[in-house]
């Protein structure tokens, strides 16, 4: 009998699987097992995706909030909106966002004050702040970035500028922070031998200097980064056991180095442990 018009007498080939690889027959069990541990093996060794972009979006307009954060959501985003810049508020002390959008005009709390609170805050002082607003023209563009928010974006706007936006906002704050850890990784091994050797001379003889009013005059945040630095801990692992910014951190390191006159982070760590300072 003739086959009908398509059929074929040749054995169908496998069906290409992941990473182009064709899957296992029935014919082959043990290259089939070895096949699923491969790829499990792979999945184990495959570098963790980073997770979506946290996102709070303040603005007192419901509609203009419904349909932004149903936007950037399909566009992968977790979006939590707020009211007003006093909800905002709230809502950015529990989330810890990657980066905020606010209205300028709101109730309550508007997008100035939000941003003062922001950036005063050690925990948020860091976070990129966009302002989603009518206000359009230059004195008040320029008003905004003096306040410290990182963009600007008047109303009405084209809903994928501003997803560009946030993009580039996020991008560029992901940058600065993987610049600090590399300042912060630089040399970390040398200054954690010469912490040592300042440790083995204090503890073989060598005189502390009496404690004096000077040297206490550090806050408590201020003597806690202290504490770190002297244990060797670098910017980012001190910011991620204080639950803080790079940027707060490295601004902390500063203040100390003003008070205590030292010029090095190994200068600053001989000031406190000939003092007594650090344990």
């Amino acid at each position: 009998m003739s086959s009908a018009p398509g059929d074929s007498l040749a054995p169908a080939s496998p069906a290409p699987t992941a990473a182009g690889l064709a899957a296992p027959t029935s014919e082959h069990p043990l290259a089939a097992d070895q096949a699923s541990a491969d790829l499990s093996s792979a999945a184990e060794l495959a570098p963790p995706q980073p997770g979506p972009v946290r996102l709070l979006l303040v603005d007192d307009e419901p509609g203009l909030r419904t349909a932004v954060k149903a936007y950037l959501e399909d566009e992968g985003m977790e979006v939590t909106t707020a009211n007003d810049g006093e909800e905002g508020w709230q809502a950015a002390q529990a989330l810890l966002p990657d980066l905020v959008i606010s209205d300028v005009m709101m109730p309550r709390c508007d997008g100035y004050g939000l941003l003062a609170k922001l950036r005063g805050d050690e925990r948020l002082g860091g976070t990129p702040v966009i302002f989603l607003t009518a206000k359009g023209m230059t004195a008040d563009r320029i008003a905004g970035f003096q306040a410290g928010c990182d963009d600007y974006i008047p109303k009405p706007f084209d809903p994928d500028e501003l997803v560009a936006r946030v993009h580039n906002v996020v991008r560029r704050q992901e940058r600065l922070l993987a610049e600090a850890a590399r300042f912060a990784d630089a040399d970390i091994g040398q200054m954690a031998r010469q912490i040592t050797e300042i440790r083995s001379l204090l503890a073989s003889g060598g005189s502390k200097k009496p404690p004096t009013a000077s040297d206490h005059s550090f806050t408590p945040r201020e003597a806690s980064v202290l504490q770190l630095v002297a244990e060797g801990l670098m910017n980012k692992e001190i910011a991620r056991r204080l639950e803080t910014s790079i940027r707060n951190v490295e601004k902390y390191v500063s203040r100390l180095f003003i008070k205590t006159g030292t010029a090095s982070r190994t200068e600053l760590v001989r000031y406190a442990l000939e003092r007594g300072l650090v344990d």
